[in-house]
């Protein structure tokens, strides 16, 4: 063997545990595509990688990206992370973004967390057996709904018509407009269908809302009301319309009444199927999971200042209240 031959032998030989750390430090990658705008509900997320054993520039790196409750642009987001060849895709704020997930990818595995009828929106196959790339967890808002309306109905027995304000461009809207219909029919009394998706069409259906005479008003999960919270609370109020919310963010923002999942701890289950997966198993073999805690939280100061008295079958169920 010739001379410069054998050094440039020796000089790969000594390259080899280079490269062999370099790859020892690559670390998998989450993306992380949200409806929400930066940093929502991020940190619950962050608590479930903790508790699998993930910490965030350590030994998992995390491509966040926000829709800023512009569901238009989650089809982008989705893309992009697509191309970064991220290992696991989760996505966060309801049906929108698992739906764009899987429109970007048939390969990445995906876990979804709130989307209301994975089944029926064609995300996957059965909630037992998902099959292809998708899993996750499901918030059952179809049910919810129901359980709000006899919740809100319980409060103000005397409403002989309930509002529900919904998000068109949301696909689980339909889903909950015709639980809506059958919870309100059981209760004998008529359900107004309010749709909102700009600040200008809340206004326009509060509206709408007083014209017809709705008793109260149930508003849907769904991100874009999630961020008007302000807005939606503060008409609620202003016009004297007891409201029961999807998300307990309304009642810390002054509102009535909410009855929701754990948004939280759903977030840490969602982190924990991304460790499961970066470490090898498959979505198909992860059964879709449905909650089994959830929150009842009423706000009594809100209460007095619409004239209600809170009764004690309510109190007595409510997780958290607030004076």
């Amino acid at each position: 063997m010739k001379r410069r031959e054998l050094i440039a032998l020796l000089g790969g030989a000594a390259m080899w545990p280079l490269a062999a750390r370099a790859q020892q430090r690559a670390m998998p990658v989450i993306g992380w595509l949200s409806s929400f705008a930066a940093g929502g509900r991020g940190q619950s997320f962050h608590q479930g990688l903790l508790e699998a054993g993930l910490i965030e520039g350590q030994n998992v790196a995390i491509e966040f990206r926000w829709a800023e409750n512009d569901y238009n642009r989650l089809p982008g987001l989705a893309a992009d992370l697509v191309g970064r060849k991220v290992g696991v895709i989760v996505t966060n704020g309801g049906t929108p973004p698992a739906l764009a997930a899987k429109l970007a990818t048939s390969t990445i595995p995906i876990v979804f967390t709130a989307v209301s009828d994975p089944v029926g929106v064609g995300l996957v196959a059965s909630l037992g057996r998902p099959g292809g790339n998708v899993t996750g967890f499901s918030n059952i808002a179809s049910q919810l709904t129901s359980k709000r309306i006899e919740a809100i109905l319980e409060l103000v027995p005397q409403a002989g018509v309930v509002a529900l304000l919904a998000n068109p461009a949301n696909p689980a809207s339909e889903v909950e407009v015709k639980d809506a219909q059958h919870a309100a029919a059981a209760k004998a009394v008529r359900l107004l269908v309010l749709s909102a998706g700009t600040d200008a069409e809340i206004g326009a259906a509060f509206d709408s809302l007083l014209r017809q005479q709705a008793g109260a008003l149930v508003v849907g999960p769904d991100a874009f009301f999630i961020a008007q919270r302000n807005q939606l609370v503060a008409l609620a109020s202003a016009h004297g319309v007891p409201a029961i919310y999807a998300h307990r963010e309304f009642v810390d923002a002054g509102g009535l009444m909410s009855h929701s999942i754990d948004d939280a701890a759903v977030n840490r289950q969602a982190a924990a199927y991304a460790a499961r997966i970066l470490r090898g198993e498959k979505p198909a073999d992860l059964p879709v999971q449905q909650p089994t805690v959830f929150e009842l939280v009423i706000n009594l100061k809100a209460a007095k200042a619409l004239g209600l008295t809170v009764p004690q079958s309510i109190l007595v169920r409510a997780d958290e209240v607030i004076d």
